[in-house]
């Protein structure tokens, strides 16, 4: 009997996930003689048993479409809402592919992703995930496809960003998407010439960045690009942030845990507008007016690079190969610019974050530029 494999496509959406699940698709059907399923809208699809085929006219001109022809959602099966109650549904999952009569379950996702496929991997579900998202930061792979296309638009958007700061001689703050990792505003910042990058892996002294801003009006500049991660810290933040996530980790009771766990999410919450707040305090330590500009969603979305088509083809075909081969519990890496197997317990629960012996750092410190510190 042919093997027949489901796809889902989980967390936030990302450049390149239409031509994995095409490559996935056309390598299973032309190569191995396979049958493709789709879930809808991530995990939650799997649990309503929502499925779509995907064969023929299905995949045929998704290659170039951003987002994903699947839907996603950031459901996990383990803590799914379901009639007014959060539930562990795997169990119920995984009885649903059983039904459906689906040999392997084939995620496509970020670090959220693959710690719940991981999960029904436990549990005894056939499990293959491929690497996603904008940030470029799940653990044991160079790349996550929707990476390139996010570093492009934002690098045009710095592009942009120069001549208002220069013909209004103001600091034009901008921030690039990265919640706990600085890539996308390292590699954008180098890329689009900005004057200081600010990234969760360096916290950073205001009081600093704006001595560097001084610096260069006293050198005659009459204008600055700041690019800052969404996700970047002060020292003091960071400071907190690691006190709380110790007094959480070193809780002895469910109780204490639970409290540990709220002080540090009414943390987070409370540094929402951070970039405003740090524009704020730039101009009124420099005296330039400073205007803010929030990148947003608009990263992730519209046509693919050809890099991330390249990319995306290349794991979606290769996740098909690992199903017909039986090989399981595993995440398809790029590593080497080749197309490599790696299990999956060595991906989920982990980040890839920028060394910060990296060649990007390095190149950036060269060049002049403050990266906050």
């Amino acid at each position: 009997m042919p093997k027949t494999i489901g796809i889902l496509t989980a967390g936030g959406d990302s450049p390149g996930l239409n031509a994995a699940i095409r490559a996935i698709g056309k390598t299973a059907a032309r190569a191995h003689d396979m049958q493709v399923v789709g879930f809808l809208d991530g995990f939650r699809g799997v649990m309503e048993n929502r499925t779509v085929r995907l064969e023929g006219d299905a995949l045929s001109g998704i290659l170039t479409k951003g987002g994903t022809i699947l839907g996603t959602s950031r459901d996990k099966p383990h803590r799914m809402e379901v009639g007014g109650q959060i539930l562990d549904m795997t169990e119920a999952m995984i009885d649903n592919c059983s039904q459906l009569g689906i040999d392997a379950l084939v995620c496509l996702g970020g670090g959220g992703t693959q710690k719940n496929a991981y999960r029904l991997s436990k549990a005894g579900m056939p499990i293959v995930t491929l690497p996603k998202t904008i940030d470029n930061d799940v653990a044991m792979t160079e790349r996550t496809f929707g990476f390139d296309t996010a570093l492009a638009i934002a690098t045009e958007a710095i592009d942009r960003l120069h001549s208002t700061a220069h013909s209004h001689h103001r600091i034009m703050v901008v921030e690039v998407m990265g919640h706990n990792t600085g890539w996308l505003a390292l590699g954008s910042g180098i890329a689009g010439g900005a004057d200081v990058v600010m990234f969760p892996e360096i916290p950073h002294d205001v009081g600093k960045v704006a001595d560097s801003l001084l610096a260069r009006k006293s050198g005659g500049s009459r204008f600055s690009i700041v690019a800052v991660s969404e996700g970047s810290l002060s020292v003091e933040e960071a400071a907190t942030r690691a006190a709380l996530r110790e007094r959480r980790a070193a809780a002895s009771t469910p109780a204490e845990k639970t409290k540990g766990s709220e002080a540090l999410k009414a943390f987070e919450a409370s540094r929402t507008d951070s970039t405003a707040r740090i524009s704020k305090e730039l101009q009124a330590l420099t005296g330039l007016e400073s205007r803010v500009t929030i990148l947003g969603h608009v990263q992730r979305g519209g046509t693919p690079s050809a890099v991330d088509r390249l990319l995306a083809t290349r794991l979606g075909a290769e996740a098909a190969q690992a199903v017909a081969d039986d090989d399981f519990g595993i995440m398809i890496a790029s590593q080497g610019g080749e197309a490599v197997r790696v299990p999956l317990d060595q991906v989920a629960g982990k980040r890839r974050s920028v060394p910060l012996d990296h060649p990007w750092i390095q190149t950036a410190r060269q060049l002049g530029m403050s990266l906050g510190d």
